[in-house]
């Protein structure tokens, strides 16, 4: 939830919806979002929440997408204060302290898009594909062939032609690609002004009714900058780190 709030300062398009603490706070939220069907997200710091399980119950997974407040309620009441695994998080898991209540999205299409530092070029470098909605370590595994990388001007960032030509090979058409290659172009200033080491968008998804949306966020930065970015550097949540690791 707090890279999503980051990405809506940079104007990339994320579902609406807000973060809550209780299932009664979840429920208020739910009845404030104008929205026919409503997804529940445990947030950890960890992927694969859609995949996971809780280790007191199974059948309770690490998202769902559920039709009333009252429903919204009992998600959260099922995820909160319960143990959260996944693949990355060990057999340990993590405890799910918050949940995201969102406006479920139609999903048409799902693709990946996200940015690190490619070593062998020395710069900013977007990754993208038309497969999304799966690991992107997974993906260079079985389909190399289906990952895009294109280079990005620390300076000047993502030139317009460069995010248009993304779109184009990611199968956008007629209207649809100024709007994915202006989010392409404002992960990228994102990426940049924030001083990220990974900005990541897994799905960005197509609506049924043609929006193009972050459907799930992930920002990590680079720690040697924090001294520029007191705002970031607040957002830690010395709860979600190995408590040997954390300083």
């Amino acid at each position: 939830y707090q890279a999503k709030e980051i990405f809506r300062k940079f104007r990339v398009p994320v579902p609406e919806g807000s973060v809550a603490s209780s299932p009664q706070e979840a429920r208020k939220v739910a009845e404030e979002l104008d929205a026919r069907r409503f997804a529940v997200k445990a947030q950890i710091h960890a992927g694969g929440r859609g995949k996971g399980t809780m280790k007191e119950n199974p059948s309770v997974r690490g998202v769902k997408i559920v039709s009333t407040p009252a429903e919204v309620e009992d998600a959260a009441a099922a995820m909160l204060g319960r143990t959260l695994l996944t693949k990355q998080t060990g057999e340990a898991g993590r405890v799910v302290k918050k949940v995201l209540i969102e406006a479920a999205s139609e999903i048409g299409r799902e693709l990946y898009v996200g940015m690190a530092i490619d070593r062998s070029t020395e710069s900013p470098t977007i990754i993208a594909s038309a497969e999304g909605g799966m690991s992107i370590e997974e993906l260079a595994k079985e389909k190399p062939g289906a990952i895009l990388r294109f280079p990005v001007d620390p300076d000047a960032g993502l030139y317009p032609f460069k995010a248009r030509a993304l779109a184009l090979k990611l199968g956008f058409k007629e209207k649809q690609i100024n709007k994915a290659a202006g989010i392409f172009t404002s992960l990228a200033r994102l990426f940049i002004k924030a001083d990220a080491s990974l900005a990541e968008i897994n799905p960005l998804v197509v609506t049924k009714s043609g929006e193009i949306l972050a459907l799930d966020a992930k920002i990590n930065f680079d720690d040697n900058s924090l001294f520029r970015h007191k705002d970031y550097a607040e957002l830690r949540d010395i709860d979600e780190e190995d408590p040997l690791e954390a300083k």
